[in-house]
């Protein structure tokens, strides 16, 4: 077996890795709850490459990416249900469907995309998937029948959260502004400030998480998203955290050995640092 720039022989590699008899044990017997979450690891590494600006691990991390489409395309083949090409067919259907003012007619390319066709598209998607699902014997509402209900609950939870409102916000299930926000982010508080003194675990979980949903709803309407928001400050954090252990260090002394307060007083340092 010889690598190859054709998608053909990376098929060809999962093929052989899966194989009953001559395969890799441990790739015959994942299937694909195992992998999902390797799938989603790999999304990150791709992001995270990005957020680096490194191009060679982002061609690297593409290609891990690239073996988890493929990884499920195989496990489905198997089970009879679809292949790799059948993948590739559903993304480009649905990529030319939904730019008729790119693929479409002259008519449509010249119009453009016209307002509310966007969703008018989705809609014919959703009745498509439907009728595919009864034809298969399955139950057509499965994932729910609320407006909602068609945000993925596997996403990241700020994530979902946005997306969430977003969506209520369509049918103007929202606020006006960002000021009256802040006023429910206080009231939220409060309330988990009562839950606190009570020593209420459930309660207090309720709350901070109520907590978290306001911010997220914010930074919407401040046009900040949430969950980049939070990596930069994990970023600022590590990085701060960096300047504390080198200092510390470099003065022969360790983390453990180390009081708050020296810490303290070699953050506000690093935040200084920052400052110019």
């Amino acid at each position: 077996m010889q690598p190859s720039r054709d998608i053909s022989r990376l098929i060809e590699i999962m093929a052989a890795l899966r194989d009953p008899q001559a395969g890799c044990p441990w790739d015959v017997e994942q299937d694909f709850a195992s992998i999902a979450p390797y799938t989603i690891e790999e999304a990150y590494e791709v992001a995270d490459a990005i957020a680096r600006g490194d191009l060679d691990d982002l061609r690297d991390e593409l290609g891990d990416l690239l073996l988890q489409v493929v990884y499920h395309a195989r496990m489905a083949e198997e089970a009879q249900e679809f292949a790799f090409g059948d993948v590739v067919q559903a993304i480009t259907e649905k990529m030319i469907r939904r730019h008729p003012h790119v693929f479409g007619s002259e008519q449509a390319r010249s119009a453009g995309m016209a307002k509310g066709m966007w969703e008018k598209i989705k809609a014919e998607e959703k009745a498509l998937k439907r009728e595919a699902r009864v034809a298969r014997g399955l139950d057509p509402e499965e994932n729910g029948t609320g407006f909602l209900d068609g945000i993925p609950v596997a996403l990241p939870a700020l994530t979902r959260a946005l997306k969430l409102q977003e969506k209520a916000a369509r049918v103007g299930f929202d606020w006006a502004a960002a000021g009256p926000i802040l006023d429910k982010i206080e009231e939220e508080i409060g309330e988990l400030r009562e839950a606190l003194s009570k020593g209420d675990v459930a309660s207090t979980k309720d709350e901070f998480g109520d907590v978290l949903f306001a911010m997220v709803n914010l930074g919407r309407h401040l046009k900040v998203d949430s969950e980049a928001a939070l990596s930069g400050t994990n970023e600022k954090f590590r990085s701060r955290f960096h300047h504390v252990e080198n200092a510390l260090k470099a003065s022969g002394r360790s983390l453990d050995a180390s009081s708050l307060d020296e810490m303290e007083d070699l953050w506000q340092q690093a935040k200084g640092v920052e400052r110019f």
